[in-house]
Formats: structure tokens, C-alpha cells, sequence
């Protein structure tokens, strides 16, 4: 049985827990070499154990997706290692802090910023030289925040993010379309995650905060938040040849529940 991504070199920021982590052991299942880009590499290496473990193949490089120098590295690196490039889901990002619009920091604006927006800038930029000549599949984890969803007060940096994830892959499609790599954008929406246990939340943020009620809990298809492997699912498909003819798509993994916020 022929493997969907087999002998192919992927690339998976924050692969270390969440989406990143689904995504890179889904990968491996299906034969790819994954190389785990993230800034905590002891979580990064226990998802290295997992595949090894079942029989794949990982590698972590130790990467801090805010810091662009390092991101250059890290793609060098890779190539070097495995000769090319062939498959990029530029997964790794923060909420940020959430605060009202007034009393939001600045530090904290640019903060979520840099890692979110400029992180995959760059991830997306230094990952186009070494797969120029082969073409590839490039995904970007943007979110229903910002694209279908303005309803999540203190979400403001955040979403501003997302909103700008969703563009930069259109311009990266048709400007990279010529090299046969490919851009998508997949639009999680409630994942079980680590992610919420980490966000930050000023104290005013009750201040301004709306409430809304939604049916069922507001996760229509399930009737509870998703999970990464379902996720993962969508990203093996945007990555595989069975999407070959998939390029400037936003695709929305939320169980319909954007309908319902939006």
C-alpha cells in the first residue's frame, strides 16, 4: 500500500503539542521525514519519541518562530539535512494576551503579532527556496477568528492575525503558483488544546464582554469542541497529492459552529 506522503520532507512549527503535534505523528504515519520547528524542544521530542516509536521518522530544531534569524536557520538546516522541502503547515502561534482595544498594551499588540502574522511570514518566506524547484503544499493554521467570527471580545490582536493569515495565503498562492507550491489556509474553530490554559486575560476584560447565548453549546455537528486528530485529518488531505488541484482555499474545521458565532 502506497503511503500518502511517503519519502516526502515536512516541516511542522510548534509541533510540540495541540494541532502541531497531531499533525506531525499523521504525517509520519503516512511515510514523511518531519522535521518539528518549535521553541520548546522537550515537548517537541516526546512527539519525536511517539512517531519513532510507531515507526516513523522526526527530527526537532530548535526554533522561536518570532525571531526571524532563526527561522532562516532552521529551513537551511532541514534542507541540508534532507535535501528539499516538500510540505510546510506553518501551525505554531499564540492568543495572546486578551484585552479590551483601550487598555491593551502595545507590547502585548506586537507581541501576538510577531509570532502570529510575522511568524508565518517568515515561515512561509525561507521555506520558498528549497522548494522552488519540486513544488510543494504550503498550510497556514489561521482560525474562524477574524474571518468568520468578531464575536470574541479581547480577541482584537488575535483575530487581526487570523484575518491577515487568511490574506497572505491568497497573494503566496498566486505568487507562488508558478513553482507548483500550493497555499491553503485551514480555519480550526474549538480544539481541545493546551492553548486556553496558557492565554493571558487583563482583569477589565469583563468589562466589555457580551453575552450570548448559543444552542447546543455552540458546537452544532458534535455538540462538543473538536479534536486535534480531526484537524490533523484536514491537514494530511491539503498536504497529500489528493488536494493537488487545491490552492488559495480557506477551509473551515469547526463543526459548524463559525454559523452560529458569526
Amino acid at each position: 500500500m502506497t503511503l500518502r506522503l511517503e519519502n516526502k520532507i515536512a516541516i511542522v512549527t510548534g509541533g510540540g503539542s495541540g494541532i502541531g503535534q497531531a499533525s506531525a505523528i499523521r504525517f509520519a504515519k503516512e511515510g514523511a521525514h518531519v522535521f518539528m520547528l518549535d521553541r520548546t524542544v522537550e515537548k517537541a521530542e516526546k512527539t519525536k519519541q511517539t512517531i519513532e516509536k510507531n515507526g516513523g521518522r522526526a527530527e526537532v530544531v530548535e526554533c522561536d518562530i518570532s525571531e526571524p534569524a532563526m527561522v532562516e536557520s532552521a529551513m537551511k538546516t532541514v534542507a541540508e539535512r534532507a535535501g528539499r522541502i516538500d510540505i510546510i503547515f506553518a501551525n505554531a502561534g499564540v492568543n495572546g494576551k486578551l484585552s479590551p482595544i483601550e487598555t491593551m498594551e502595545l507590547e502585548d499588540w506586537d507581541q501576538t503579532m510577531s509570532i502570529n502574522m510575522r511568524g508565518t511570514f517568515t515561515t512561509v518566506k525561507y521555506a520558498i527556496p528549497y522548494m522552488k524547484d519540486n513544488g510543494g503544499s504550503i498550510i497556514i493554521n489561521s482560525s474562524i477568528n477574524g474571518n468568520r467570527v468578531f464575536s470574541n471580545i479581547g480577541f482584537s490582536a488575535y483575530a487581526s492575525t487570523k484575518a491577515g493569515q487568511a490574506a497572505f495565503m491568497k497573494m503566496a498562492a498566486l505568487e507562488l503558483a508558478r513553482y507548483k507550491i500550493r497555499v491553503n489556509s485551514i480555519h480550526p474553530g474549538a480544539i481541545t488544546t493546551e492553548i486556553d490554559a496558557k492565554t493571558d486575560r487583563s482583569e477589565d476584560l469583563e468589562e466589555v464582554q457580551i453575552q450570548v447565548d448559543y444552542p447546543e453549546g455552540g458546537h452544532p455537528l458534535a455538540g462538543e469542541a473538536g479534536k486535534p486528530e480531526q484537524v490533523a485529518n484536514l491537514v494530511l488531505f491539503l498536504a497529500s497529492e489528493e488536494a493537488s488541484h487545491v490552492s488559495g482555499t480557506e477551509v473551515y474545521v469547526d463543526g459548524a459552529e463559525s454559523l452560529l458565532r458569526g
